[in-house]
């Protein structure tokens, strides 16, 4: 008998034992799955609601039974703010650390997820037998295992990664005095850049990783654009270069960004 005689044989027996003994997957069985998932919906939006309309002002808190709703205010004008994952993608965080902008982030974050993927939607096509006691498919266990603990560590990785404290990029501003050889007036720009997210993405005298393709900012002076030009740059980057990932900082004020601007073109290179 044929690989595929074999397999009709195997599902007429399932029918029949179904027929005999139970109930098959749908209606049935798809029916109830529908009803759990609507009732953990029910209970969520439930939980938001109680969690809102419960909520009271506590001197400078606003929390209510299930907890503070917030405790400080958004500051759209903030420096020292870094954006991070919800819990679930720290793994996919954590890989962006390990497979650096811009040799290899591509493997990084879209062909390890989608060969993964692949595998796993090809699973049920490749492995046909009908065995399913643990033990005797160690392949599938140790592949299993392996996935499950890789994808553990990665996430417990992501979520303890620590980013570059605004206070050890401020230590490195003297430096960048030393090595640009900056005028007194780019030293409070200088000040600023460090105690922005920027070196997330740029690189400046060694400080910073670059991600994203963002460029070295080092001698960026050299370029002759301007301060007019810094200035626009940085209220709207996407504005000045289409398609630019960079998010704006026109909340900083005319007054930062002038200073950042005088910084920026003082910027010619490491002496």
């Amino acid at each position: 008998m044929s690989g595929i005689d074999d397999r009709r044989a195997g599902f007429k027996r399932y029918k029949e034992d179904v027929d005999r003994r139970g109930k098959p997957f749908f209606p049935y069985a798809m029916f109830h799955d529908t009803v759990m998932s609507l009732v953990v919906v029910c209970v969520i939006v439930a939980l938001a609601v109680i969690w809102k309309w419960t909520a009271h002002h506590h001197g400078t808190d606003y929390s209510g039974w299930l907890g503070a709703v917030y405790t400080d205010k958004a500051d759209p004008g903030t420096t020292s703010f870094v954006p991070r994952p919800d819990w679930y993608f720290f793994f996919l965080f954590y890989l962006l650390r390990i497979f650096k902008w811009p040799d290899s982030v591509i493997l990084g974050t879209i062909g390890i997820p989608t060969i993964a993927l692949v595998l796993l939607l090809a699973l049920p096509f490749i492995d046909v037998r009908s065995e399913r006691r643990l033990l005797r498919r160690p392949v599938a266990l140790v592949a299993a295992v392996l996935v499950v603990l890789s994808m553990g560590v990665l996430t417990y990785k992501g979520a303890t990664a620590k980013e570059p404290l605004a206070s050890e990029n401020l230590a490195a501003v003297q430096g960048w005095i030393v090595n640009e050889k900056l005028p007194a007036a780019a030293v409070p720009g200088a000040k600023i850049f460090a105690s922005l997210p920027c070196l997330s993405c740029h690189t400046y005298v060694n400080a910073g990783s670059s991600n994203l393709g963002a460029p070295d900012l080092s001698s960026e002076g050299a370029k002759n654009k301007g301060i007019a030009f810094q200035i626009a740059h940085l209220k709207c980057p996407s504005c000045v270069h289409p398609g630019s990932p960079m998010p704006r900082f026109a909340n900083l004020g005319e007054d930062n960004l002038r200073k950042l601007a005088i910084f920026l073109e003082a910027s010619k290179g490491p002496k």
